[in-house]
């Protein structure tokens, strides 16, 4: 918060004139409305990129890498095989697979066959899966062999006509990808038995793919990319149905904010960490990376610090992007801490609030400040981006915003009655843009509660629009917190409980009260046995005004409940 909030007709007025962009790093454009209009799909970009930078290396998994001439010939090989199994334009396609090299070749390969990608969460329960695959009507799915087994508790009764199942080493070579395959099944046990009758094995299906010839598809900018699902950590998943504009839209969006900056003849090391099945992975980690020739390292386990650290060990990246759990467990590791971080020159933040602590102790460890944003499965997910100038780095200090509207977006706080909030004003956060998706896959009543018929999405966030053009996102609508009356954001209490130097992990939660209406409840992983109840609500009545400070503390051994991108599960921690 700024001041009192400007008024709303001023608001209006600035917004009519997008007064964000005034903000802008010269050279960046108001609109993507040119690029976008080169591009009819994602296949054919990746398909330009790719033959653009045939010769570099574009992925790398345990050591072993696969160039972008190599990814794209593999690529429309899998797209011929999918069009011989029978796979028509528009139907859909389950991945279900870690970071790995099969990924974006399987991803890529399905674009370009029309299909429609459909990412799947390998950490997933049979029941999950099973809801995912019946929703979506998911005609061919590619697994994990580590996820077989769950595959096979969950496939009766869903549309599935072709099962794929590769292993961790299939695309590293001969001898390295069985001395690795073995490795998983025989040493560290993480292959369960499976019986799947029917499916084929990645090597053997693109022995034969590479056989095949690729038949031309006409797919165009309105048809379905993605089913990208959300929701799962708070009701059903649902589907956001995600075109190849919607895609085509962020990507260039962030390659306006982010890589215009990266000169095309330097190939740029990035870390994948987070999920390529996650949209924000899927968007800032691969799309974008790719139209600079940049070399993917692709993390399977990013909780296992030592594989990490091994598979890191020789590398050097310009790029890293994460959320705020992700770069506190980095944190905590001396070997990481240790590293050489001279050529990291860009972090990128997203998904969900950074803590000013973990923000501060990065920048202090790697000398590269956290630039956060924030987006949402809805957006394809990119809405905002904080200030980005790789020849200025002072320029780009964590202020705990989540940065400015991204190149031909909108952003507006919206009031409970309906009515736009003033500037500096709390409201619930709403999008417009070409990023926004088409709608919820069979949900059209959500669809509706959620995008309006002038194409507003309500994000269901709280956010404030200051009046320098910089968003500050304050919590979920979902999870703010009631207190006699007044609103209780948690991520601000969080923020404040994180900095203490005993502390580990926090989240905050309501829980009921007969007389206020609801209680702060605060669950802390201590960093030392010495950390008190007493002290931690000391600590909060010093920073936060009375009715902010929580009346109950739980401390853990355990750590916090979180989803497989490391988000912290709130609704676990209200009993």
């Amino acid at each position: 918060m700024t001041g009192a909030p400007l008024p709303s007709e001023d608001a209006d007025r600035l917004w009519a004139e997008r007064f964000w962009t005034r903000a802008y790093r010269p050279g960046v454009p108001a609109t993507i409305d040119h690029d976008l209009a080169r591009w009819r799909s994602v296949g054919q970009l990746f398909e330009h990129d790719a033959a653009h930078f045939a010769d570099r290396t574009g992925f790398v998994s345990m050591g072993s890498g696969v160039t972008y001439g190599r990814a794209l010939k593999e690529a429309r090989a899998f797209a011929a095989w999918l069009q011989a199994a029978g796979v028509r334009p528009g139907e859909r396609v389950a991945l279900m697979m870690p970071n790995c090299l099969q990924y974006p070749v399987a991803l890529f390969g399905t674009l370009l066959a029309g299909a429609v990608v459909v990412n799947v969460n390998p950490l997933y329960t049979p029941r999950e899966l099973r809801h995912q695959l019946e929703d979506s009507g998911a005609v061919v799915i590619v697994v994990m062999d580590m996820f077989a087994r769950t595959l096979e508790q969950a496939i009766e009764g869903t549309a599935l006509r072709h099962v794929v199942v590769t292993s961790m080493g299939d695309m590293m070579g001969w001898a390295k990808g069985a001395a690795i395959n073995a490795l998983m099944r025989h040493v560290e046990k993480l292959v369960p038995r499976w019986r799947l009758p029917g499916a084929l094995r990645w090597p053997a299906m693109m022995r034969r793919a590479r056989r095949l010839r690729l038949k031309p598809v006409d797919v165009r900018p309105q048809d379905l990319a993605f089913l990208q699902y959300t929701g799962g950590t708070t009701g059903v998943a649902k589907g956001a149905m995600l075109t190849h504009r919607n895609i085509l839209a962020n990507v260039m969006q962030g390659r306006a904010w982010i890589m215009s900056q990266i000169p095309p003849d330097q190939a740029v090391g990035n870390v994948t960490m987070l999920p390529l099945y996650h949209v924000f992975s899927l968007t800032a980690n691969l799309l974008m990376f790719v139209g600079v020739g940049g070399r993917n390292i692709l993390i399977a386990n990013p909780r296992d610090a030592k594989r990490v650290e091994w598979v890191l060990r020789k590398e050097r990246f310009a790029g890293l992007a994460g959320l705020n759990t992700l770069f506190a467990s980095l944190l905590k590791n001396e070997s990481f801490r240790g590293r050489d971080f001279s050529q990291l020159s860009l972090t990128i933040a997203g998904d969900m609030a950074t803590q000013r602590a973990v923000a501060e102790e990065w920048e202090a460890v790697t000398g590269c400040p956290v630039i956060e944003g924030y987006g949402l499965t809805e957006c394809s997910p990119i809405v905002c981006i904080g200030y980005v100038d790789l020849e200025r780095p002072e320029t780009m200090a964590f202020d705990g915003t989540v940065g400015l509207p991204t190149p031909s977006t909108e952003v507006r706080m919206r009031r409970e009655d309906g009515s736009w909030c003033g500037i500096d004003e709390p409201g619930e956060l709403c999008v417009r843009g070409p990023q926004v998706m088409k709608g919820y896959w069979n949900h059209p009543d959500e669809t509706d509660r959620v995008l309006s018929a002038d194409g507003w999405l309500a994000t269901g966030d709280i956010g404030v629009m200051q009046a320098n053009g910089r968003v500050r996102l304050l919590d979920r609508l979902k999870e703010m917190i009631l207190v006699s009356g007044f609103n209780v954001y948690p991520s601000e209490i969080e923020d404040v409980v994180a900095a203490h130097p005993l502390v580990d992990e926090v989240a905050a939660v309501g829980v009921p009260d007969p007389v206020q209406g609801e209680r702060i409840k605060l669950v802390v992983v201590p960093r030392s046995a010495e950390l008190t109840e007493a002290e931690v609500i000391a600590w909060c009545r010093e920073r936060l005004t009375g009715y902010k400070v929580p009346r109950l503390v739980e401390l853990r051994a355990e750590p916090l409940p979180k989803t497989a991108v490391g988000k912290v599960l709130r609704r676990e921690l209200r009993g």
